[in-house]
């Protein structure tokens, strides 16, 4: 992964390569900080000459339990942004989830050909706006809205308001364009900060999800949730699934690891719903700790742009059979054939009792 964030940096931005280190940075102090904090307890001497990575998502059947996050603007990281990360998706069989902030619309990543995927929504003060979003990912064929729900404020992004951050002027947010939403403009600080205070909604709430369910009829998952409490009312309030997330570590410091605070909602949520992780995930052993945990699969972020940075589509491609690889090779060490019989006594953390009292 680190090879796939240096690799071509020299054709970025200074702003580009600023925001890829900074959050890469992030990124390991946060969701990575734990790596010794869950420790596996493998199997043996069980045939797994056949591993099956299969599942299913709401009811959609994909190649394994890995998927493609929300992330926004990506031709800022190559020129064919969204299109080739869409493309690579579909090649992997897999789930890519369009941001709203893309620099390609809906209607454009559906017309790169058949895949599953799903629309990442913030809710907006014009709730028209919300409903013409919407309706244009039903229109492109988009089988779910991902409703991100850590934002009513945009976090301090320090490296964005040293750079007063805007997009570049041959860019747009391709999803906004005739919804009258303005333009990201050139601030003293963060274009982007000032352009979603002025845009989203701090009123949201727990209503606006079932405000949601009365215009739509896709699949509504909630992104952003790392306590038990809004697990329990995410499943109240009828979410179809919950994706535990601190948005990369960029929103509130001293929030735990989002693979420190899985159990918790996988707990809470107790089986009506799936519970999926997403962040921090960089090696297919983490994939494994997350499903371990009870997650019903990932969503990775920065190692897709890492990747469309250093090599477009190929790019995703080959990170997406890296980590399919590490994931199916973890599973076979562990005595796991199908996603079913990976289990929590496969894992060990540190808040567990021991399991073998200590020698007087």
């Amino acid at each position: 992964m680190r090879q796939l964030q240096s690799r071509n940096c020299q054709r970025w931005s200074m702003t580009t390569m600023h925001l890829v280190q900074r959050i890469s940075g992030l990124s390991r102090r946060t969701n990575m900080h734990f790596p010794g904090f869950c420790k596996f307890r493998p199997r043996v001497l069980i045939d797994v000459s056949k591993i099956d990575l299969r599942t299913t998502v709401l009811g959609f059947n994909i190649s394994m339990p890995i998927m493609i996050a929300p992330t926004a603007m990506q031709k800022m990281a190559h020129p064919e942004g969204e299109y080739a990360t869409a493309r690579a998706a579909a090649a992997a069989d897999t789930i890519m989830t369009l941001s709203s902030w893309a620099t390609s619309s809906v209607k454009e990543v559906a017309s790169t050909g058949p895949g599953i995927r799903f629309f990442q929504l913030y809710v907006y003060k014009d709730r028209n706006v919300v409903t013409q979003l919407v309706r244009r990912a039903e229109r492109a064929g988009f089988k779910a809205i991902v409703l991100t729900v850590d934002t009513p404020r945009l976090g301090r992004r320090e490296a964005d308001i040293k750079n007063r951050f805007v997009l570049p002027p041959n860019l747009t947010l391709k999803n906004f364009e005739d919804l009258d939403l303005g333009k990201m403009d050139k601030t003293n600080d963060s274009g982007l900060a000032s352009y979603v205070a002025g845009q989203v909604d701090q009123s949201l709430s727990w209503k606006d999800v079932k405000w949601l369910q009365t215009i739509t009829k896709l699949p509504i998952l909630v992104k952003g949730v790392i306590t038990a409490e809004d697990a329990r009312l995410a499943v109240q309030y009828g979410a179809a699934g919950i994706v535990v997330s601190n948005h990369g570590a960029r929103q509130l410091d001293y929030v735990p690891a989002t693979i420190m605070a899985l159990e918790e909602v996988v707990k809470a949520a107790q089986g009506r719903i799936p519970v999926f992780l997403d962040g921090g995930v960089r090696r297919g052993t983490d994939v494994f700790k997350a499903l371990a945990l009870g997650a019903s699969g990932v969503f990775i972020g920065r190692p897709v742009v890492f990747s469309l940075a250093a090599d477009g589509e190929a790019g995703v491609r080959k990170v997406l059979q890296m980590l399919r690889d590490e994931f199916e090779l973890t599973m076979a060490l562990s005595g796991c054939r199908s996603l079913k019989e990976i289990t929590r006594d496969h894992v060990v953390t540190e808040w567990d009792r021991p399991r073998i009292a200590p020698r007087l």
